[in-house]
């Protein structure tokens, strides 16, 4: 399924797979003056084409490789000839999709397989008819994640850097202390206005900013102390997070408490 709404010269394409009558883990992207900013998930590929004019999309930056937000790459290079740019790091995984392993089962049902597309460093400037927007590197989420910064208006593009509420789980290549260096990067830049990887734009980004900050934070020093207690991970995340999320069982601990536990163990190298 795909919801669709346009503001101020944005297209919001929020989507999922639709799973007993309801979407299912929504993921989002943006087209703006040309520029699109991720291009969502291969399920969703007929109704994004529909919904996105063809010769529209110039540039493609993608936030991050993940698979949820590059399923149309190919599809909208071969049909706009589009221009894709990422963070370095994520070429070789746009190149060959195949280069991180088979997807987990959930990943492919949930936003299926992308195809090989050419991809291109991402510069730190890209200049559109709305304007200048800055990319700036964002580890945290992944090692690959990078922002937009669109600077007259102060909207920042974040890909799944921030996708509100109170992080319980994550997956493997997330970092702790990146994540929050990376959202303190970004709060700096005092935003008006924020478009996250989950769809839901804010229009007054800065106390949510602070409170996911804070709780980072917090989350960090609970267990780093715990660690230092002799605790093991698992013993952690059951103090921390005593009732798993269902999304636990679904990915086989791909995207799991335990996960993030260890994303703020990697900055104590405990």
């Amino acid at each position: 399924m795909l919801e669709t709404t346009t503001a101020d010269g944005v297209q919001c394409l929020r989507m999922a797979r639709t799973l007993l009558g309801r979407g299912r883990y929504f993921t989002a992207a943006y087209r703006v003056a040309g520029l699109m900013v991720d291009s969502g998930c291969a399920h969703a590929l007929p109704e994004v084409l529909a919904a996105v004019p063809a010769g529209s999309v110039r540039t493609i930056v993608n936030t991050h490789s993940h698979e949820d937000h590059v399923g149309c790459n190919h599809w909208l290079q071969q049909r706009d000839g589009a221009t894709i740019y990422a963070h370095p790091l994520a070429l070789p995984v746009l190149r060959d999709p195949r280069l991180r392993g088979p997807l987990h089962l959930y990943r492919q049902v949930m936003w299926g397989s992308p195809l090989p597309a050419a991809g291109r460093p991402v510069p730190e400037v890209l200049e559109t008819a709305l304007g200048r927007f800055r990319v700036l590197p964002t580890p945290g989420h992944s090692p690959d994640h990078v922002v937009l910064f669109q600077e007259e208006r102060g909207w920042v593009f974040t890909g799944d850097l921030f996708v509100g509420g109170e992080d319980r789980a994550s997956r493997q290549d997330a970092n702790g202390a990146d994540l929050i260096a990376s959202l303190e990067r970004v709060q700096a830049l005092h935003p008006t206005r924020i478009y996250p990887g989950s769809g839901h734009m804010r229009t007054n980004p800065a106390a949510e900013l602070v409170r996911k900050i804070e709780y980072l934070k917090e989350l960090r020093e609970a267990i780093v102390r715990l660690r230092s207690a002799g605790r093991s991970v698992g013993a952690i995340r059951r103090k921390l997070f005593p009732k798993p999320m269902v999304m636990e069982a679904l990915t086989l601990a791909d995207f799991s408490g335990g996960n993030l536990v260890r994303a703020f163990l990697k900055e104590a190298g405990a």
